[in-house]
């Protein structure tokens, strides 16, 4: 079972491919626990719950057909570059719908996978893990018919927030992306990491710390863009100016901040009863519930319309094709695993 899990992805069918340390005769002889093998280690469980796989399919067809197109995004090798393929999408598409994806309201969602299939070439996307921590999106598409490793915030679940399956699923796909040399676009929708004792007792640090570190390490082209809600920590993680991004750019509706407004003047102003409150949150949100104060300070490139996003990206492709940064040399580096 450890020479799958040694590989770079896993396909699995549902019904019909298992792993497992230990099937469920000696799970049941040593715990005493009745399981299914599909309970215990089927394509559901493995692309739902541990994340050991990537994408489960119906049948061994369907499975195969995907491998072929899975293949068709990745490099020979690490030396090779990314593949080339010819596309009649023009690279400078403008896509009005773009403009009123952000709801009116910062509580409501939207679907990340819009602005991701309106940005690659002809809609084509490849998600890996689509069931696994699905707050967080990964996957590649192309630009110019040039391979990108896409990860993005999703709004749809948890309302895009960080918790520690979704950074170990993005960070093992970033480095992924650096190993192979492929380029790598991040749109940001994130209101933070999740709270609670679960989390931090799970170790929410340390795992947090390998997006960190994943994006901090990778020296191929980094490009952001932040559509609404960019807060604290969680900001910082999804590939900011200050891990090295080389190209950052935010929507209009981008709020880039330590933190909500409510939530700050609930710490900043304690004292103040609820209509005080009410009328700090109002400035609050006035002043920093935008990309302008971030860009001031250089911590953002430049303010986009939404419709040309595709435009943007393709052009800041093009800029950092040949880009080369080397790490200080060490024997390996110490992610924290």
């Amino acid at each position: 079972v450890y020479s799958p899990a040694m590989t770079d992805f896993i396909f699995m069918v549902k019904d019909s491919s298992y792993m497992f340390v230990t099937g469920p005769d000696v799970v049941k002889t040593v715990t005493n626990e009745v399981v299914t093998q599909e309970e215990l280690g089927g394509a559901t469980t493995h692309t739902s719950k541990s994340g050991v796989a990537d994408v489960a399919f119906e049948n061994d067809i369907e499975a195969l057909l995907a491998a072929r197109e899975f293949f068709d995004f990745l490099p020979e090798n690490n030396k090779s570059g990314v593949p080339v393929r010819p596309t009649s999408d023009p690279y400078d598409r403008v896509e009005e719908s773009l403009d009123t994806l952000i709801p009116a309201s910062a509580t409501m969602p939207y679907d990340m996978h819009e602005l991701i299939r309106k940005t690659v070439d002809e809609g084509d996307f490849f998600e890996v893990q689509p069931n696994h921590a699905a707050n967080i999106i990964c996957g590649f598409g192309r630009i110019e018919g040039r391979t990108v490793g896409i990860v993005a915030n999703q709004p749809l679940v948890l309302a895009g927030v960080l918790d520690i399956n979704s950074s170990k699923k993005a960070a093992r796909f970033v480095r992924f992306c650096d190993a192979f040399e492929i380029p790598i676009v991040t749109f940001v929708d994130v209101p933070g990491f999740l709270p609670g004792t679960s989390q931090e007792y799970g170790g929410i640090i340390k795992h947090g710390a390998k997006l960190l570190f994943a994006y901090a390490e990778a020296t191929v082209p980094k490009i952001t863009v932040i559509t609404r809600k960019a807060y604290g920590g969680a900001y910082d993680v999804m590939a900011s100016k200050h891990l090295r991004g080389d190209l950052n750019y935010a929507w209009p509706t981008a709020e880039i901040a330590v933190m909500g407004a409510k939530g700050a003047v609930e710490i900043i102003f304690r004292g103040l009863d609820a209509g005080e409150q009410a009328v700090k949150t109002a400035e609050y949100e006035d002043r920093f519930a935008n990309p302008f104060v971030a860009a001031s300070k250089g911590f953002i490139d430049e303010v986009i319309h939404p419709r040309n996003t595709r435009k943007r990206v393709a052009l800041g492709l093009r800029k950092l094709r040949y880009k080369a940064l080397e790490n200080p040399w060490k024997k390996h580096d110490n992610i924290p695993l």
